[in-house]
């Protein structure tokens, strides 16, 4: 790395002004919902994590303060404070309020940078009710204000000394409640994706704590001296390994900096998530293609040349060497091309080739140096392609798109609507609720699917074997996407799929269940936003004429305490019964009708603590679920016994 401890204004590059951020903050953060507020914090971490990868930042701090602003710290080497030649005012000025201002733009400030365009400072500033900013530089402490969406209320200045050899920049903001749907932040949100920051910035000490909460003094450290490879760690707990050294390979070539770590364990789904420069690449792109290009020809040669894999049979593919996988791939690139909106994947093409012989080279020489491991990936391979092949017969059986076959006609009570995008599935626990919801529905646009008993647990199977579960043909056949390589997103039958059980102990067993099968084996159509929970009411409150039904205790106490005195007093509250004791009124009005009903949007914003949680809960392991109990148990309150 050369030298760049001088960092100047001559390193900021101002390519245009800032402008309507506030009309169309959209444009700029995607959304102006919960995600958007989040996304503001990204931003600023980002800076912070630039200077990191720059090799100045050691330690960042992430602040929620009482009044849900938020404040991040770094040790970098602090905004640049002098005059900037071309805009004329401080270069921290320029920084926050002149939008495509920053160090990443052709200036000397950033090889590599994994802020979004280096909008980022502006942008949170132009969505803020106000932002402060201090600057720890040349032994100064220098301060500026901006309010009302980024206008400066004074230009910077040193307002108290410090050490001369402490650097860093703190900034606090608070968002402007007139742009998004909610100012509340979350703190577990940005504790996850501060946690993966930390693992992908190998020896970076990243901290956050939540001043709302009077007893979190200290909040959470995260340092990962063993990057990726602790991070393959985190997400294969509750499994169990099938070789037990966690396979770490990294490499540099045309400036692109390559790392992957890997392990396999014995489940049969592979957990495989890409980076670069810190931004998860949801949808891959070249540098996820050449490893996976890789992997499958080096498993395949080894296999061949060791006489695991004979003559006479098929090579393994890409699906079969993935069973079990679980992969962090990060590649820090000193100029990535993002393909779509939202960064979802890498577009260079060069990467592929790099990132092919780096982890070809790599891999190789692991498994000639452990031949014991090296036979238990190929093996796991080659049982993964015989169950690939005994799927591909049982799939026959849901390929149709005849509702009637297999006995179908009869379990699934199909809508009159051809049309995806009003038609509607509820899938109903048993058979009484079934036929009350069937005449409580709208036949026109909702399809009802009643199941028989619980549905296989799908953590603790293969595809071959969920193909041969009744319960689990019905539901791929209602759906009408097929499954594994022959799913196709279009073809989904329903615009909404509605889990509809119980509120007790076996409602929750069957929806994780479903969850679980959606997760495996339907996960575009989770991410898509199709899968929801309906929200049957806990309690029914009567007063005079009027009927209310509430969720839960919470709406319930909120509600009473609404009505006057008297009315309270004379208040009937009655606790609902399960589904199938409801009548189709008392259903439809309750659970179903369109205007009435609570839905709950099923979505996996972070698949990694999703995987987490399904294997602790579903997998082959009893003391994560044991710990898991135990440490939740205190929060149940409706227990069923």
């Amino acid at each position: 790395m050369e030298n760049n401890e001088h960092y100047d204004a001559s390193d900021i590059q101002v390519l245009e002004g800032l402008e309507a951020v506030r009309k169309r903050p959209g444009m700029y953060i995607g959304t102006t919902d919960v995600k958007g507020l989040h996304h503001l914090v990204w931003e600023i971490v980002d800076n912070a994590i630039d200077e990191s990868l720059a090799g100045y930042c050691n330690n960042i701090e992430v602040i929620i303060n009482k009044e849900n602003s938020i404040t991040v710290k770094d040790d970098g080497r602090g905004i640049p404070v002098d005059i900037h030649p071309k805009t004329k005012i401080s270069t921290v000025e320029t920084v926050y309020t002149v939008l495509h201002a920053g160090g990443k733009f052709g200036g000397g400030g950033y090889k590599v940078s994994g802020g979004l365009h280096g909008v980022g400072a502006s942008v949170v500033n132009a969505l803020s009710k106000w932002v402060e900013v201090k600057v720890y530089k040349n032994g100064n402490i220098n301060y500026i204000r901006f309010e009302n969406g980024g206008h400066t209320t004074e230009p910077l200045k040193v307002i108290d000394k410090c050490d001369i050899n402490r650097t860093g920049t703190v900034v606090t903001f608070k968002p402007d409640p007139e742009i998004f749907d909610t100012d509340i932040y979350d703190y577990n949100t940005l504790k996850v994706r501060i946690r993966e920051l930390a693992f992908l910035n190998k020896g970076l000490k990243i901290t956050i704590r939540d001043d709302r909460d009077d007893e979190d003094t200290t909040g959470e450290t995260f340092i990962y001296e063993g990057g990726i490879s602790e991070y393959v760690r985190f997400i294969n707990q509750g499994k169990t390994p099938i070789h037990e050294n966690i396979i770490h390979l990294e490499g540099t070539e045309d400036n692109v900096m390559f790392e992957v770590a890997l392990q396999y364990n014995t489940g049969y789904n592979d957990n495989i998530y890409s980076f670069v420069n810190n931004i998860n690449t949801h949808d891959g792109g070249t540098h996820e293609e050449g490893v996976k290009r890789a992997l499958t020809r080096v498993i395949n040669n080894y296999a061949r040349k060791n006489g695991i894999l004979k003559e006479k049979d098929e090579s393994l593919t890409g699906d079969d060497v993935k069973e079990g996988l679980t992969m962090i791939i990060s590649c820090k690139h000193p100029n990535p091309q993002f393909e779509g909106q939202t960064k979802g994947r890498l577009g260079n093409s060069e990467v592929r080739k790099l990132a092919d012989n780096v982890f070809s080279e790599g891999f190789e020489k692991f498994l000639l140096e452990n031949p014991d491991e090296a036979k238990k990936i190929v093996e796991k391979a080659m049982l993964a392609c015989r169950a690939r092949n005994a799927a591909k017969k049982a799939r026959e059986i849901t390929r149709k798109s005849d509702l009637a076959i297999s006995n179908f006609f009869g379990k699934l009570s199909d809508c009159k609507s051809k049309d995806p995008k009003v038609s509607e599935i509820f899938i109903v626990e048993g058979d009484s609720a079934g036929g009350s919801a069937k005449k409580g529905r709208d036949s026109m646009t909702q399809a009802i699917l009643p199941l028989r008993g619980k549905i296989l647990n799908v953590e603790k199977a293969r595809l071959d074997r969920a193909l041969g579960n009744e319960e689990i043909r019905t539901i791929i056949t209602a759906f009408g996407t097929g499954i594994g390589d022959e799913f196709d997103l279009s073809k989904l039958r329903y615009d909404k799929i509605i889990i509809m059980t119980d509120a007790d102990v076996d409602g929750s067993h069957i929806r994780v269940l479903l969850l679980t099968l959606f997760y495996r084996f339907f996960r575009p159509i989770v991410e898509a936003g199709h899968i929801y929970a309906a929200q049957p009411p806990l309690f029914r409150i009567m007063h005079g004429k009027t009927r209310k039904y509430v969720l839960d205790e919470k709406e319930k106490e909120e509600y009473l305490a609404s009505l006057p005195d008297n009315v309270r007093a004379r208040a009937e509250i009655a606790r609902m019964k399960g589904l199938g004791e409801m009548d189709a009124e008392e259903l439809n009005e309750t659970t179903m009708d369109i205007e009435k009903r609570t839905l709950r949007k099923i979505t996996v914003d972070d698949c990694v603590a999703a995987d987490a949680i399904f294997e602790k809960l579903m997998g082959d392991e009893v003391e994560p679920r044991r710990e898991f109990i135990e440490e939740n148990a205190r929060y149940v309150e409706n227990l069923d016994i």
